[in-house]
Parts: structure tokens; sequence; C-alpha cells
């Protein structure tokens, strides 16, 4: 195929995506001329129905909007509930939700990793033809999902959707002996981390960087996750607060999905990659030692290393879980006292994919007047399309079949959703 041809890339439904979507992309004279990434889904509406509801209903029925990072809505919720409400969680209770919140970092990353983007890496169909030639690594990294979920049960009450973090804290608190029995399994996955890590650091990267505007929530004692300011590659430091002034909403004609820009113009990048350009001397120093071995250190703008991020986020995880566990002593009380006062309260947490925004406005009732969420993915959305927007005319040469590959595994590296982080493109070329 030659970079003269004419053709136009057509994928009017994406399977296994979260939601319905669609991809076209049209390429005049080696030039992407168009390309839309089109999701046709139809409202979910939390927002809406969340008006009317209590304050502290927020956290559970926020947790449905995401079966795989529950966790991420209800700590962002929590954060921006509690900002209305003047109330501080911390000591025990605040080093809990962070336990809680690592949980889900080791899960959702683990599976990314292990069953949905490197079968892109290693020339496999799936999960499960990769599982044939390599069965220890896909085992060892269920093990590792499998530590995280683990987690989650012991302190939110259920793997999926957890009943147990309310306004102020929580419903009940584990006991010291409950925590150290997730020592072995932790300990094992931090082992194998370091060793995965090592072996994906020579797999064949695709050679493509870009100067990215990268963001994500910075704090000045930890390698932000459960709280932070809002920080970015261009010098940005800022509260959360301002999170509607330094980014906007903006409506595409060929999507339902809103998508999030600088405001004035301009994509930006959230997740992974983000946190681990930004704030990269606060990961733990195991994490921080093992990245540096393998050459893994900012700045990092290819955005198919981003498995490598993820995969330092994992060890990360593991690593803090283990000193969070050694020096938890249960508090006193499961939850601070909550007093219902009028406000809105701005929050945010770093899901796996990236920033989470809430904001609330709650009435002297309790009562939500009003909600605004907005996910990694809608603030990754243009980002993507712009990636595409770059590769695309490298890869005129190739085969319909390679085309269709990497645009898959270039999409993968966000991983936007669980859904779509699958081998999904049906694609068309139709030269004219």
């Amino acid at each position: 195929m030659h970079r003269s041809r004419k053709l136009t890339i057509r994928v009017d439904a994406l399977a296994r995506v979260e939601g319905q979507g669609a991809l076209h992309i049209q390429v005049r004279d080696g030039q992407v001329r168009a390309l839309r990434l089109e999701i046709y889904e139809p409202p979910r509406f939390f927002e809406a129905f969340l008006r009317g509801r209590r304050f502290d209903e927020a956290p559970d029925i926020t947790a449905r909007i995401c079966a795989i990072c529950p966790v991420a809505y209800q700590m962002s919720a929590c954060n921006a509930m509690e900002g209305a409400l003047s109330l501080t969680v911390k000591g025990p209770l605040r080093d809990l939700r962070l336990l809680l919140y690592y949980g889900e970092w080791i899960e959702s990353h683990a599976l990314h990793v292990f069953l949905l983007h490197l079968p892109d890496f290693l020339g496999y169909d799936s999960a499960f033809d990769m599982a044939r030639h390599h069965p220890e690594l896909v085992r060892k990294g269920l093990h590792v999902k499998k530590a995280g979920n683990a987690l989650m049960a012991k302190i939110g009450g259920r793997e999926i959707h957890p009943i147990n973090v309310r306004i102020g804290g929580f419903y009940s608190v584990p006991s010291r002996q409950a925590l150290l029995s997730h020592r072995d399994d932790l300990t094992r996955a931090r082992d194998f981390m370091v060793e995965a890590l090592h072996w994906m650091a020579k797999l064949d990267f695709p050679e493509f960087e870009e100067d990215y505007e990268f963001a994500a929530l910075y704090h000045p004692d930890e390698y932000a996750i459960l709280e932070g300011q809002i920080r970015s590659s261009k010098g940005l430091l800022a509260p959360v607060s301002a999170f509607e002034e330094i980014f906007e909403e903006i409506q595409v004609p060929y999507s339902n999905a809103l998508h999030w820009t600088l405001r004035g113009g301009g994509s930006y990048m959230v997740g992974p990659l983000a946190r681990f350009n930004l704030n990269f001397p606060q990961l733990a120093p195991l994490a921080r030692e093992v990245a540096t071995s393998i050459g893994l250190v900012p700045p990092v703008r290819n955005p198919f290393k981003s498995i490598l991020c993820r995969g330092v986020e994992i060890l990360h995880a593991c690593e803090e879980a283990l000193h969070l566990i050694e020096r938890y002593e249960p508090p006193e009380r499961p939850q601070e006292a909550v007093a219902i006062q009028a406000g809105t309260g701005y929050g945010a947490s770093e899901a796996p994919r990236g920033i989470l925004y809430h904001r609330y406005q709650i009435n002297s009732q309790g009562l939500i007047e009003d909600a605004k969420i907005v996910t990694p993915t809608a603030q990754n959305q243009r980002r993507i399309e712009d990636d595409l927007r770059k590769l695309v005319p490298s890869l005129l040469s190739l085969t319909k079949e390679e085309i269709t590959w990497r645009c898959e595994q270039a999409i993968r590296n966000y991983d936007p959703c669980i859904s779509c982080a699958t081998h999904f493109l049906k694609v068309h070329i139709d030269s004219r």
C-alpha cells in the first residue's frame, strides 16, 4: 500500500466496547483528512438521578458507574462531599482508604497488563492464545490481580461495587490480623512484578513520541492517588476546585460522549504515563529503583510504554500496601462524625486510568441539588484521536490487518475501559 493511495478506514460498530462506538479514518495523499472516534452510546443519567438523593448515597450510587474501578468513584465522591461538609478524614481511616484504593489499582492494572495489552506486543489475538505459549505469565498475572481483589473484598466488603465505604470513613473496619493475612499474597505479587518488569522492558515498542501535556494529581508527601492538587507538565499547579476553569467540556457532532480539552483548545493526557512523568520522585523506592534499572525514567513520551508505567504502579501499590498493613492499628471508631450543612464540594482522585473529578452541591437538608462527574476516558478521548491522527500516516505501507492491529494497540495504550481494551476493530479499507 503506497502513501499516495486514497483510502477510508471505517468501523461501523466496535464490538466489546463499553457502550457503542465506531471509528472512521479518511486518508488522502498520505495525510489524515478526517478521523473520528464515534461514540453513540445512550446517556446513562448518573448526574441527573443523583439530584434529590441524600449526600451519603453518592458513594454507593456512583460506584455502579464502573465494575472495575468502583473505589475510584467512591473516593472522589467522598472527597467532594467531605469538602462540602468541611470534614477531614485522617489517620488510620485515611490509611484504610488508601489501602482499598491500592487494591483497585493492583487488580485493574494487572487485568490490563497481563490479559488485554500484552497480547498486542507478543502477537496474539487474545490472552487465551497467549496462555498456550506463556502459561506461567498469565497464571502469575492472574495471581497479582487476585491479590488486589482480595484486598478490596476485605476492606470494602466485596470486590465488585464495595459496600463498606461511607462519608466520613467506613461502616466497619478490619482487625489488624485480618489485614496481616494479605501480606504473603502481596509480597508474591510484588516480587513477580520486579521480574515481569525486567522481562517487559525487552518488548518491541513502536517508535512513536509526542510532546504531551500531562495532567495528574500532585501530593507533597506521596505518589498522589487518594487526593491532591492538579498538576501539569506545562507548569500548572492548582486546587481541584479549579478543574472546570482549567479544562472545558465540548460536544462534537459525531459523538454522544463529551470531550474534555484544555480551556481554549488542545488535548491533554491523564493516566499512568502522566502520573509517572509528573510524580516519579514520589514512587516507592523499590518501584523507582526497578524503573531506573530498566531505563524507564522521565521524560517518557512514548504512549506504547504506558504498559511499563502500569507495571511500575502495580509494584508501587504492592510495596505501599505492605507498609500500610505493617503500621495499621484499628481506629477508635469506623467513621468521623458528620454534620450536615449546605455547600459545594470538589473532589478528585487518581483512578487507574487517570483523574476522576466530582462536584456536588448540597442543601441544608443534605440533599444533592447538582452533580458533575468527569471520567478519565472523557479527558483522554481527544488525545486518543490525536495519537491516531499522527500514527496512521506512518502505517500506510502496511497491510489492512497490520494497520488494524496497530490502531487497536494505540487505543489500548489508554485502557479507556474494560470492554474497549480488547481486540475489537474490524476494519474495512475502501480505496477510491
